[in-house]
């Protein structure tokens, strides 16, 4: 995009600072080092308007939106007499060009209008695309993970970076790096599964996509987010915000590993602390997490921020802090900079330091950190962003494509009796029957795109008009959207404001049985049935309070979804089960007597189209679940990365799941041989080599996602059963063989022992190689010799370098 010239910003900004009778700055000057820049605008700056960087505007700040993005100047000089740190999601309830102009008049408000003139970040929901009206809609980011291609998460990050941009955004709330370990809880969709390995690898290229790849962030991208540290992902009772129960080693070994990873390799610039706590102590007064693990041992020198009313919630909540004085304190004690949504308990700063109850050590400390990220994303030198160009930008040719792309690299085939791929010349009439199949769910953190493709259209699309495409709706999972915005009856999708809704309810099933008997009739007239079950944003989603739940303590469909997809199977007609959810549910039967099914997740704004394309076998299926799908719930937690006491065995019952991590078929076949270790330098410090053959057997081109799994057989911890340590998606056309080499760093099998150092142990290790988790095709064992070794923070390894010739 195009920016207002250096030279003309510079201007303004030596006008602005002429007219409020100051003399040009050092940290006016570009050509500075950013730690000098720093230091000379703080040395400036008066406790009032440090404090006021530490603070967001939200609820506020939408006092000062004028009509079409317009900014109200007596509003702003109400608000923002000292200037701002943030302001949260200026881009809600505007159009791109409307954000634009808005973020561009506050912006030169504060630099006119303000005695130092210091521009504003502007943070904005990015977890699938931005989240914003007419913004791409990409796959949620379960769905996401399920690609296991870092490439392409960095380029659908990158294309979001853009958008956010374009419309005046400088910081992304994301990407979720959770380890999520209980599909209970509402907000496993928008993470990237249960593997700290593949999140890790996943996270790094979100971070580079968002960030680029320089110190300094160029004008097309913007700050990345971590999110939540830590522990968010497996709450007691899977409940959202719930207490962590969680270790030291594990939380070290499992919920902090993406986080260090995307901190030393990304250089992410964000993080934000999370809602729950670990051990007694709530995230967001947690000293230990924030800034002994974090700063002092990852080197992490960028932004802290709050989450939403957190801080808050250390009185409210916790029961921590009995006044929001004492909250302000404890969050700005563990290493909180920036307080958000809206300024609440931090405002107290200033009186706290004059009471001297915090240092202005600490202020100076926090507000230093905001004016670095201010510099690094250059607002100072281009604090406006050009209203010509956002909608070129938004919504583009080129990000749809991306959006299709993932969406068809992201479904997983779980089962296939061979229905799959349907033949085009053979099939006349398709039955398409869901309650959801009419409409393109986008999952939580979604605004309305400007278009969507529904699984119905996808498939009317492909066949056209020689083929009969008809739907039936078969089930109700929630209450119908009452009065849904045109934008929304537009974009056929009503997610948003499902996601959106308080006291959300069952549908009433007073005409389940008329639904069903409609769909059957559908189906036994019909070549085929595509039956499209699951959730939606209404039964699972991030529960934020008491009247808005997301969370559940069954994963069996809702709404008569199953008698549904029973009497389809009934009919005898040759029958899809695609599965369009936010969660991993419990199919029972189904998962026996459906002949097959596609774990679909959400799929963003081209679903039909990616759903339409794989059925007929135009894209063969590639996608991996990047977690573990459990038989019932009684068998939770069932994540793959276990230890070798945690699955004995149920009476008149079974731990196998229903489908593995890693677990995911093709249309074609593949088959791994000629496995050579070289394990010359296996020791601390060294590399371990694994090469072998990866052929397609079958007829048709596909791609498979080879994993490289290990087990440390004796230790003196107890250790996982496996686990993941490298991937690789190759690309082979039918009949073609590719030579793949991991390249497996020694430290990357350290783990933290009884006196919780981190080391590498000698004795043997279990490589494996295989389809997924339970799909091992290759195995041999290894000797790590030498002593054991401690391995320091400069020598930790956090991925697996993987080549394919």
């Amino acid at each position: 995009m195009r920016m207002c010239s250096f030279k003309n910003v510079l201007a303004l900004g030596f006008a602005s600072l002429a007219f409020n009778g100051l003399a040009a700055s050092d940290y006016q000057d570009a050509s500075l080092p950013t730690e000098q820049r720093v230091s000379d605008l703080l040395n400036q700056m008066t406790l009032q308007e440090k404090v006021a960087q530490l603070q967001t505007v939200w609820h506020e700040g939408r006092e000062l939106k004028g009509p079409k993005g317009a900014l109200k100047a007596d509003m702003a000089k109400k608000i923002l007499p000292l200037g701002v740190g943030h302001i949260a999601r200026p881009s809600e309830d505007l159009s791109p060009v409307e954000g634009v102009k808005y973020t561009n008049a506050i912006q030169k408000w504060l630099i006119d209008n303000t005695r130092l003139s210091i521009p504003a970040i502007f943070h904005e929901e990015a977890l699938h695309g931005h989240a914003a009206s007419e913004a791409t809609s990409f796959p949620q980011a379960i769905a996401m993970a399920s690609t296991w291609e870092p490439a392409l998460i960095h380029d659908i990050y990158q294309a979001s970076a853009e958008e956010v941009r374009a419309r005046g955004g400088n910081q992304a709330l994301t990407p979720i790096l959770d380890v999520a370990r209980d599909p209970r809880w509402g907000r496993i969709e928008e993470t990237m599964g249960e593997d700290p390995y593949l999140i890790a690898e996943l996270g790094v290229s979100a971070v580079k996509g968002f960030q680029g790849d320089e110190q300094n962030i160029p004008e097309n991208r913007v700050m990345a987010t971590l999110k939540h540290l830590a522990g968010h992902g497996q709450p007691t009772g899977g409940l959202n915000i719930a207490p962590a129960p969680i270790g030291e080693r594990a939380l070290r070994e499992v919920f902090l590993f993406p986080f260090e990873a995307a901190v030393e390799l990304a250089h992410v610039g964000s993080v934000m602390a999370s809602y729950n706590e670990i051990d007694g102590i709530p995230s967001h007064a947690n000293k230990m997490l924030l800034t002994d693990i974090l700063r002092d041992e990852w080197g992490f020198d960028g932004l802290l921020v709050s989450d939403y009313y957190a801080i808050n919630e250390l009185i409210t909540r916790h029961g921590l802090a009995g006044s929001k004085e004492n909250a302000a304190i404890m969050a700005l004690n563990a290493g909180v900079d920036v307080e958000m949504p809206d300024r609440d308990a931090f405002p107290l700063l200033e009186k706290l330091v004059n009471d001297k109850k915090v240092s202005m050590q600490k202020i100076d400390t926090a507000v230093a950190r905001i004016l670095r990220e201010k510099f690094k994303l250059g607002l100072f030198e281009n604090p406006y962003t050009d209203e010509t160009a956002v909608d070129a930008i938004v919504g583009s040719q080129a990000h749809r494509n991306l959006a299709q792309t993932t969406a068809e690299k992201a479904m997983v085939l779980l089962k296939n009796d061979g229905v799959l791929p349907l033949d085009k010349t053979k099939v006349k009439s398709v039955a398409v029957i869901g309650p959801h199949a009419d409409e393109t769910l986008l999952g939580g953190y979604s605004d309305i795109p400007r278009q969507t493709v529904t699984i119905l259209d996808g498939l009317r699309h492909k066949l056209g008009k020689d083929s009969k495409v008809e739907f039936s709706r078969g089930a109700l999972i929630t209450q119908d959207i009452q009065d849904p915005s045109p934008a929304s009856v537009k974009a056929q999708s009503f997610s948003k404001e499902r996601w959106n809704k308080e006291n959300m309810k069952l549908a009433d099933l007073s005409n389940a049985q008329a639904l069903i008997d409609d769909a059957v009739a559908l189906a036994k007239r019909s070549d085929v049935a595509v039956v499209v079950v699951g959730s939606n944003e209404g039964s699972s989603r991030e529960a934020w309070a008491e009247n808005h739940l997301g969370d559940r303590d069954s994963l069996n469909l809702l709404g008569k979804q199953h008698a549904l997809v029973e009497a389809v199977l009934a009919t005898g007609t040759p029958t899809v089960l695609i599965l369009s959810n936010g969660r991993p549910l419990t199919l029972g039967n189904l998962y026996q007597d459906a002949p097959a099914i596609i774990e679909a997740w959400y799929l963003g704004q081209e679903t039909g189209t990616a759903v339409a394309n794989v059925l007929f076998g135009d894209v063969n299926p590639s996608g991996k679940l990047p977690l573990t799908l459990p038989k019932t719930i009684g068998q939770l937690p069932v994540f793959y990365n276990h230890k070798p006491s945690a699955k004995r065995g149920y009476i008149f019952g079974d731990t196998a799941p229903a489908f593995a991590f890693g677990h995911g078929l093709s249309y074609t076949t593949f088959n791994y041989s000629d496995l050579s270790v070289d394990a010359s330098n296996a020791k601390a410090n060294g590399t371990v080599t694994a090469s072998f053959t990866l052929t397609n057997n079958g007829d048709v081109d596909g791609e498979e996602v080879a994993q490289l799994y290990i087990r440390d057989v004796f230790s003196s911890v107890t250790r996982p059963v496996k686990e993941l340590k490298g991937f690789k998606r190759v690309a082979l056309k039918a009949g073609e063989s590719k030579k793949v080499t991991f390249e497996l760093p020694v430290n990357l099998l350290a783990f933290y022992d009884a006196q919780m150092r981190f080391v590498v142990e000698p004795g043997e290790i279990n490589l494996m190689i295989g389809s997924a988790s339970d799909d091992i095709r290759l195995n041999e064992s290894f000797e790590v010799v030498g002593e054991v070794s401690e391995i320091h923070q400069a020598q930790k390894a956090y991925l697996t370098n993987v080549s394919v010739q």
